[in-house]
């Protein structure tokens, strides 16, 4: 019990549920004499909560655990905050699929009483970074634990670019763009796009092409510490979007290059023990749940 004594907890707002379940999870770290600190933005809903507030970012320097309740992209948002100060993080699952918050709200308070004691498996998750660079400077950053994507935002024309992996020159292409993913990504956007689901101890990235214009593109995987370069063409006339894990984006333009690589630091996550990356696909995709089964 001594190991979590300050737990963080962010929630998605605008969602009842999300509300409802973070005051059972309150009252019940409370009732284990646990110091409870709120994200500042779902505090702002919690009125008369009489708790230590802070930034998604500061609870990585004050909490020895942050525990996120919501969906897969609450935990997104919270992997990029923190991955820099090595806080773990527990996801509670109010959101859709849920393959990175996977306490159920039923068993809250037994799987939360499990990890107070000790009882928990810990994951490291590489993250990418992506530097959008215009005339060799940089115009932009990003950081994501899925995937960076790049697309042609609200515009329904193809984009036109070139593909180079560790300076190595891959193909030109024109397509809808590009997803570059991590395997905690794979069953995420790139999934949809066609990609394979990678498992999350494979230290690879898929770069899974949008609609190519050829029949012949298809996904590809290479190492994970592969320097992966996306340049845009000149000669067209759409303003790219680059999309870090659908939610931090930057706008590019024609000439534009994209470099995408590992970062240094890795979000770390934790489960409960019963935790099983075969049993979640199950689950969350549909799979055949007995032997023979048809």
């Amino acid at each position: 019990m001594d190991e979590f004594r300050n737990i963080g907890i962010i929630g998605r707002l605008n969602s009842a549920k999300v509300v409802e379940t973070i005051k059972r999870l309150r009252r019940f770290l409370a009732d284990e004499g646990i110091n409870i600190i709120l994200e500042e933005q779902i505090a702002s809903v919690m009125m008369g909560h009489g708790l230590q507030v802070c930034s998604p970012k500061m609870m990585g320097e004050i909490c020895d655990l942050v525990i996120v309740v919501g969906g897969d992209g609450s935990l997104l948002g919270a992997a990029r905050a923190l991955v820099k100060s090595n806080v773990p993080i527990l996801g509670v699952n109010r959101g859709r699929l849920g393959f990175l918050t996977d306490i159920s709200p039923e068993n809250l308070e037994e799987k939360v009483g499990q990890v107070l004691q000790g009882e928990y498996i810990t994951e490291r998750r590489f993250m990418l970074e992506a530097e959008v660079k215009r005339n060799g400077e940089p115009i932009g950053y990003g950081e994501a634990l899925n995937d960076v994507i790049l697309h042609p935002g609200k515009s329904a024309r193809m984009i036109a670019f070139d593909l180079s992996i560790e300076g190595q020159f891959v193909y030109h292409q024109r397509s809808d763009g590009m997803i570059v993913s991590t395997p905690t990504g794979s069953t995420a956007y790139s999934l949809s796009g066609g990609g394979p689901i990678m498992h999350p101890k494979l230290d690879a990235v898929a770069l899974v092409p949008m609609f190519p214009h050829t029949l012949s593109s298809r996904p590809i995987v290479i190492d994970a510490n592969s320097e992966v370069k996306i340049t845009i063409s000149e000669d067209i006339d759409v303003y790219p979007q680059i999309s870090c894990d659908g939610q931090v984006h930057i706008t590019a333009a024609p000439g534009d290059s994209v470099t995408i690589r590992k970062m240094a630091h890795k979000a770390r996550l934790i489960h409960p023990l019963d935790h099983d990356f075969y049993d979640t696909c199950r689950t969350k995709l549909g799979w055949a749940t007995q032997y023979g089964e048809a």
